[in-house]
């Protein structure tokens, strides 16, 4: 199985602020507010999880530089269909 432990809580903090954001296709999020959701303690495994988890299919991550704008995130169905 390639989703780990770590995989798993980074996508249910992340399902969780896409609920929070009222279901929106494309939602914000930071590092700052999702690490102690999914109970990450590394700044490295937050950032190889995210990676990975578009690297196989289960978001798209468009990352920004600006510490005040953040993220933006659209969460994917396995099929390929988006949430």
């Amino acid at each position: 199985m390639r989703l780990l432990p770590t995989h798993q809580s980074l996508y249910l903090a992340l399902f969780f602020l896409w609920r929070q954001s009222g279901c929106t296709d494309l939602f914000t999020v930071s590092r700052k507010e999702l690490m102690p959701l999914a109970r990450l303690q590394s700044i490295a495994t937050y950032h190889k999880c995210i990676r990975e988890l578009k690297a196989f299919g289960y978001i798209e991550y468009h990352p920004t530089y600006n510490y005040y704008e953040g993220s933006k995130v659209r969460l994917i169905y396995e099929g390929g269909y988006e949430v």
